[in-house]
C-alpha cells in the first residue's frame, strides 16, 4: 500500500497521511462506483496501517459488483501522520484538545479535497451526491454516527467493529463496592470485592472519558461523548434517497476478548464475563437499531478476535464489508 499525505485547506500548517485506492469494477455495474466511496476509519489502539490485510482480502476478491474507492487516513499525531492538530495548539489541557464533532469536521474536509483530486479527476460528483461506506474500529464508530448525522443522506452503509461504548464511563459497568446497597452476597461465585476494585479502578486509569490515558496522545477527547451519544439506539440516521443506511453491527468473540483483557488489565476474566461482555453484547443491539427495519444486521461476533476485529479476522470481516458494499451498490443499480 502506498501512504502520500495532505494538508487540509482548512488546517494548512499540518499534514494527515492517507492512502486512496481506485475502484474495481464489476462488468455488470460499472457506473455505480464513481458515486461510491468506502472509508476505513480508526479507533484509538491502531493506525490505518491495521486495515491492510483487510484491504488485501477486499481487492484480491472483490464484491460481485464491484469494489468502491477506498481510503484509509491517520488522524493528527497518530499512525503516520505526526502532526499534531493545529487547532489544539492553545488548549489548556493537551489530552482533551478536541473532540471526536472535530474529528469529524476534520473527515468531511480530508472527503471533500479527496474526492476532488482523486474520484471526481475521471468521474466528477459532488461530495453530496456520493453513497458513502463508513467501516470503523473501537471509537471509530462515534465517530461514524456523529459524521452521519452531521452529514445526513451521505452515508448509506455503515460496519461496526467493536464500537467504543459511547454512553459509558466504563467504571460503573461494574458494581461499586462502596455503594450503601451494594451487597457482596449478590456477587457471582468468582467475583471478589477486590477484584472489582482493582478493575474499577484500572477503568478509571485507562478508559474513562475525564480520567483515561486513551485518546490522551492524539489529544482527542472523549469527556463529552456520553453526551454526543447519550444512546446507543439512537438517533436514527438518515442515508441517501430518504432512507436508512445499511448497518452491520460485529462485536469481539467474547472467550478470546475475556483473555485479551485479562493480559491488558490484570484482572481475572469473570468479570469480563460477567459485566462488560454483556454490556457490549446489549450496546451493540442498540446499534442495529440506529436505522430503519431490514436495514441491520447483527450483533454478530467476529470469530477468533478480540477489539481489534480487523486485525484479528480480515478474512471474516471482508466477507462482511463486501456483503454491506453489495447491498449498498445494489440499491444503486
Amino acid at each position: 500500500m502506498t501512504y502520500n499525505f495532505i494538508t487540509l485547506t482548512t488546517k494548512p500548517t499540518a499534514q494527515l497521511s492517507y492512502s486512496y485506492h481506485p475502484p474495481i469494477p464489476s462488468p455488470s455495474s460499472p457506473t455505480t462506483l464513481t458515486n461510491s466511496l468506502l472509508i476505513f476509519i480508526n479507533g484509538l489502539g491502531l493506525p490505518q496501517t491495521s486495515w491492510s490485510p483487510l484491504i488485501t482480502t477486499l481487492t484480491t476478491h472483490p464484491p460481485t459488483t464491484g469494489l468502491p474507492a477506498l481510503l484509509t487516513y491517520d488522524r493528527y499525531a497518530q499512525g503516520l501522520s505526526t502532526d499534531k492538530d493545529p487547532a489544539d495548539a492553545s488548549a489548556p489541557n493537551p489530552a482533551h484538545a478536541h473532540d471526536c464533532l472535530s474529528v469529524v469536521h476534520d473527515l468531511h474536509q480530508l472527503l471533500v479535497q479527496i474526492t476532488t483530486t482523486h474520484h471526481h479527476h475521471h468521474h466528477p460528483t459532488p461530495l453530496q451526491d456520493m453513497h458513502l461506506i463508513l467501516v470503523s474500529n473501537s471509537i471509530g464508530g462515534a465517530i461514524s454516527r456523529l459524521y452521519a448525522q452531521t452529514y445526513p443522506g451521505t452515508v448509506a452503509g455503515l460496519v461496526f467493529l467493536d464500537s467504543v461504548l459511547a454512553n459509558s464511563d466504563f467504571v460503573n459497568i461494574y458494581p461499586n463496592p462502596e455503594d450503601p446497597g451494594f451487597n457482596e452476597g449478590e456477587l457471582p461465585g468468582d467475583v471478589t470485592v477486590d477484584a472489582l476494585r482493582k478493575t474499577r479502578e484500572f477503568m478509571t486509569r485507562v478508559f474513562h472519558p475525564e480520567t483515561g490515558m486513551m485518546g490522551a496522545a492524539e489529544g482527542l477527547s472523549r469527556r463529552n461523548l456520553p453526551a454526543l451519544l447519550p444512546y446507543s439506539d439512537g438517533p436514527m440516521l438518515l442515508g441517501p434517497g430518504g432512507k436508512g443506511p445499511w448497518v452491520t453491527v460485529v462485536g469481539h468473540e467474547f472467550e478470546r476478548f475475556e483473555e485479551e483483557f485479562e493480559a491488558m488489565s490484570g484482572g481475572g476474566r469473570t468479570l469480563t464475563r460477567e459485566y462488560l461482555n454483556p454490556y457490549w453484547e446489549r450496546y451493540n443491539q442498540g446499534l442495529v437499531r440506529i436505522t430503519e427495519d431490514g436495514r441491520g444486521k447483527g450483533p454478530l461476533r467476529a470469530p477468533g478476535t478480540g477489539h481489534f476485529v480487523q486485525r484479528d479476522n480480515p478474512e471474516w470481516v471482508a466477507g462482511e464489508v463486501r456483503g454491506l458494499v453489495e447491498r449498498v451498490l445494489g440499491e444503486m443499480m
